[in-house]
């Protein structure tokens, strides 16, 4: 008679959980006494704890972070840029559990600690961070936080946690018409493109100008395709329109411009396109997907969805359940190398967002919990 034996499969015990929670956060293996702090907390019935003790470790800031971070602040979504204001930023507000809900509006910048690095924080050049960098400073000892408006010089009314980076301006305010500041915040930080949220229900009384209504003379085209995007998008991106950053190459100094009072000439671009469109006037923005379909993205009841410049419309982004989830689905990805496949892993995701916004806004406790779940039963 054959034995047909069916193998029951392997159950990770506490010192497999801790490896791999420690090799999920910090990238690199657990010294023997780090692993056997981890592996009495899992035994304890402190898993959270362990992941702590994982994130304690260097490389948690300087490589995971720092590659976390690294494609939104570029248009390629590319991981492989030197470290820089942005990412800095994103490093230190992990760190010291700053609300991450203010990440697109806080006027606060990370740098390194005096005297770590020969340049000092400039507003036109990134020499500050390369260094810091290339000198393999320790980010999770060596990072400060100073005001952003201490180093770039705009009104602290003007800035915008990561919008009003250096490195921010430098992707997506140079040149075009600053959309670009828009659909990459609500790509990297909400987890939509401009087609998931198109709603050509909306009013189109602020599409501005250079949109043609009859692109190749067919006004189906307009109303079919491009009208869906910009009745939300345009309202919301005119909140940019006293910034710029000047089109310069990639190795010459540049810094963030900003002109109270004064709209870009770069809003006025192709004017004649449609010139019974929108001109814009100012910087007031107003969020049309509070109503209709997009209204899904959970915007806070408690503010008024509308308002002057880029901070505000980034405490309107930045305090949407979308904003919460997104940032939860990013940690999910990076820690536990797939996206919630399964009713476990999504009801799991659900509850760290639900912790996530009504605990702090922590991002280091998002990535406690992920690296719990995922840790291996």
């Amino acid at each position: 008679m054959l034995a047909i034996l069916i193998a029951a499969p392997a159950v990770a015990g506490p010192r497999e959980q801790a490896k791999r929670i420690h090799d999920r956060l910090a990238g690199v293996p657990p010294t023997e006494a780090v692993l056997q702090d981890m592996e009495t907390a899992i035994a304890g019935g402190d898993a959270q704890a362990a992941a702590y003790i994982a994130m304690d470790n260097e490389n948690f800031y300087n490589v995971t972070l720092k590659n976390f971070a690294a494609p939104w602040t570029n248009r390629d979504m590319s991981i492989f840029v030197p470290l820089n204001d942005y990412v800095a930023t994103v490093i230190g507000m992990v760190r010291d559990d700053v609300p991450f809900n203010t990440l697109l509006s806080e006027d606060l910048q990370y740098v390194g600690r005096s005297g770590v690095v020969a340049a000092a924080p400039a507003a036109n050049n990134n020499t500050h961070y390369e260094q810091l960098e290339a000198n393999n400073v320790n980010l999770r000892d060596d990072l400060v936080a100073v005001t952003q408006s201490s180093v770039n010089g705009l009104p602290s009314s003007a800035t915008a946690g990561v919008m009003t980076s250096r490195a921010a301006a430098k992707a997506f305010f140079i040149a075009g018409t600053n959309r670009a500041m828009f659909r990459f915040t609500l790509l990297n930080h909400m987890c939509n493109d401009l087609e998931q949220v198109t709603d050509p229900t909306l009013p189109p009384d602020r599409i501005r100008q250079d949109v043609s209504r009859s692109p190749g003379g067919d006004s189906r085209l307009f109303l079919n395709n491009c009208v869906g995007c910009h009745t939300g998008m345009d309202p919301m991106a005119q909140a940019f329109a006293y910034y710029n950053y000047p089109d310069v190459e990639d190795d010459q100094p540049g810094a963030i411009e900003y002109t109270p009072g004064n709209v870009q000439p770069k809003y006025f671009n192709n004017d004649l396109n449609f010139p019974q469109g929108f001109r814009t006037p100012d910087d007031s923005w107003e969020n049309y997907w509070r109503r209709g379909q997009n209204s899904y993205l959970g915007f806070d009841p408690g503010l008024e969805g509308s308002g002057n410049g880029a901070k505000s419309l980034g405490a309107e982004l930045g305090n949407s359940h979308a904003f919460a989830s997104c940032q939860v689905k990013k940690v999910f990805k990076a820690v536990c190398l797939r996206e919630p496949v399964d009713a476990a892993d999504r009801a799991a995701a659900d509850q760290i967002v639900n912790t996530f916004r009504t605990t702090g806004y922590s991002m280091k406790q998002v990535f406690a919990d992920t690296a719990v779940h995922c840790m291996g039963q």
